[in-house]
C-alpha cells in the first residue's frame, strides 16, 4: 500500500510540474506575441488649427468612430472590461491630466496609434479598430488629432491591462486576435475619401470608420461578434436579405435614431446607437445607401 501511495504522489507530482512547466511556456509565449514590435511606413499628418477642424474631429470622435464609447466624452480613459476570464482591457487617458498620456505622444505618434494600430514603443493596441480607422482620410485623421489636442486636461490615473490565464492560453495558441496591429496591411492603398453628401460612396467611407464590419462581419451577414465579449448577442444580418429587408429609408434612420425597430424591437445595447444618432440625416442616408448596394447574403455568410 505504501508502494502505492508512493506511486500516486510520484505521479502528481510529475502532472503539476508539467502544469508548471506549461503555465511558463503559456506564459512566455503570450508576453512574446504582447511585446512583438512593428515598424510602419512614415506618417506625416497636417494638423490643422482652428475652430472649424477640432470641430469635425470632435463630431468624428463622438458620433461615428466609437471613441468615446472606451475614452469617454473628455477623453479620460475608462477600464473598458475587468473579468476573470478575459483581463483587463484599459483604454487610456488621452488628455495631458495626471495619468494622460496626451503630453508624451507626438501628433505622429497619435497618428501611428489611430491608422496602424501601434503605439509609440512600437507594439500593438488591443481591440481598438485602427485596421478600419486606417481608412479615415488625412484630413479627418489631422481634425481628429486636432480635437485631442484641444481637450482640457482630466487627472485619472489608470491600472494597466492585463491578460487573464484562460487570454494568454487563447493569444499564445493565436485564438485571440486582439493585437490589431496584425490586421493591418502597413503598406495597403488608401483611397481618397469621397466628397461628403447622401451617396453610397460615402456611407461606404463611414460604415467603414465606424467598424459596422466589425460586429457585423466582412459582408455585414451578421453572426457571432468576434472581438466581443463572450455574453453579446450576435449581430444581425444587415444586408437586404436580413433585418432591413423591406425596410425603408425612414425606417432605417427611426430605427438609428430610436434604438427601436420597425416591428418595435429594442436593438441590444451592444449596438452604439447612442453615437450613431448623432449623424446627420445626410451621413444616415448615405449609410443607407451604401447597404442597399451591399450584395444580400444568408445569415452569417461572411
Amino acid at each position: 500500500m505504501r508502494k502505492v501511495f508512493k506511486w500516486i504522489g510520484m505521479v502528481l507530482g510529475a502532472l503539476s510540474g508539467l502544469v508548471v512547466v506549461a503555465g511558463i511556456i503559456i506564459y512566455f509565449a503570450s508576453e512574446s506575441k504582447t511585446n512583438q514590435t512593428f515598424t510602419t511606413p512614415n506618417i506625416n499628418i497636417a494638423v490643422p488649427a482652428g475652430a472649424a477642424p477640432i470641430a469635425r474631429g470632435q463630431y468624428l470622435l463622438n458620433a461615428v468612430t466609437l471613441c468615446e464609447n472606451c475614452h469617454g466624452e473628455n477623453l479620460a480613459g475608462s477600464i473598458v472590461t475587468d473579468n476573470p476570464g478575459i483581463g483587463r482591457v484599459v483604454a487610456p487617458n488621452l488628455t495631458t491630466g495626471r495619468g494622460g498620456v496626451g503630453a508624451q505622444l507626438s501628433d505622429a505618434d497619435i497618428a501611428r496609434v489611430i491608422r496602424y494600430g501601434v503605439k509609440a514603443g512600437g507594439t500593438s493596441v488591443r481591440i481598438m479598430p485602427s485596421d478600419k480607422f486606417f481608412y479615415l482620410s488625412d484630413a479627418d485623421l489631422g481634425a481628429v488629432i486636432a480635437y485631442i489636442r484641444s481637450v482640457p486636461p482630466v487627472d485619472n490615473a489608470l491600472p494597466p491591462s492585463e491578460w487573464a490565464p484562460i487570454s494568454r492560453i487563447l493569444l499564445a495558441t493565436g485564438q485571440l486576435p486582439v493585437l490589431i496591429a496584425n490586421r493591418v496591411d502597413f503598406n495597403a492603398p488608401r483611397l481618397p475619401a469621397p466628397a461628403a453628401g447622401a451617396t453610397a460612396d460615402y456611407g461606404h467611407y463611414l460604415a467603414e470608420i465606424a467598424d459596422c464590419t466589425g460586429c457585423h462581419g466582412p459582408g455585414l451577414s451578421g453572426g457571432p461578434i468576434v472581438d466581443g465579449a463572450p455574453n453579446w448577442p450576435p449581430a444581425a444580418n444587415i444586408t437586404t436579405a436580413g433585418a432591413i429587408k423591406g425596410w425603408s429609408e425612414t425606417d432605417f434612420i427611426h430605427t438609428i435614431r430610436t434604438a427601436v425597430d420597425p416591428t418595435g424591437h429594442k436593438l441590444s445595447d451592444v449596438m452604439p446607437t447612442n453615437l450613431f444618432a448623432r449623424m446627420t440625416d445626410d451621413e444616415l442616408k448615405a449609410i443607407w445607401l451604401f447597404l442597399q448596394s451591399v450584395a444580400p447574403k444568408e445569415y452569417g455568410n461572411h
